[in-house]
């Protein structure tokens, strides 16, 4: 069975700059949600327009159907998704992968600091005020999959808490 890892949190808190860095390392097959927008999505959001939940369900479609077709592979994806509230996350749960997620977890004052600095992104540093509100955090007690991960220390801080816990999964599984 294929292990999937899912680096989720709002837009500008390292999700694929953390599960780039987490493929390089281990070796994983390194997925990145936004390429499996469509470009109508791409281009409401690059006009400024958070997209709906019904704007999502597609997308997270098309992610879990590529994800089924590879669930019997041996292999351990690392996949870059926003998973904003719970009813995002659910259908990974169910696409037939051993499923973690680790979620990237700050304030919007260090992500708006963050979001600023990079370019040629189609998300602009407007819509974050709209996914801190479509955020519902994980409740541990229900969502026990789910590992936070402070993203207040430096990229290899976070780097190495999110290496710390998927060294745990896998001797866990030893």
């Amino acid at each position: 069975m294929a292990t999937l890892l899912i680096m989720m949190g709002v837009s500008g808190a390292g999700k694929s700059t953390m599960a780039s860095a987490l493929s390089e390392h281990f070796g994983f097959t390194y997925l990145d949600a936004d390429d499996f927008h469509s470009d109508a999505a791409k281009a409401h959001m690059a006009a400024g327009k958070p997209l709906t939940d019904e704007m999502r369900a597609p997308w997270i479609t098309r992610m879990c159907d590529y994800l089924k077709e590879h669930a019997d592979s041996d292999a351990t994806f690392i996949l870059a998704f926003s998973g904003l509230k719970r009813s995002h996350r659910e259908p990974f749960r169910h696409c037939g992968l051993d499923t973690h997620f680790l979620f990237l977890d700050g304030d919007a004052a260090t992500i708006a600091d963050r979001i600023s600095a990079r370019q040629g992104h189609f998300m602009p540093p407007e819509l974050l005020d709209s996914q801190f509100e479509a955020l519902e955090r994980p409740d541990l007690q229900k969502e026990p999959d789910v590992t936070p991960l402070n993203i207040h220390p430096p990229v290899p801080g976070v780097l190495d808490q999110a290496i710390d816990y998927i060294g745990s999964l896998k001797a866990r599984s030893d």
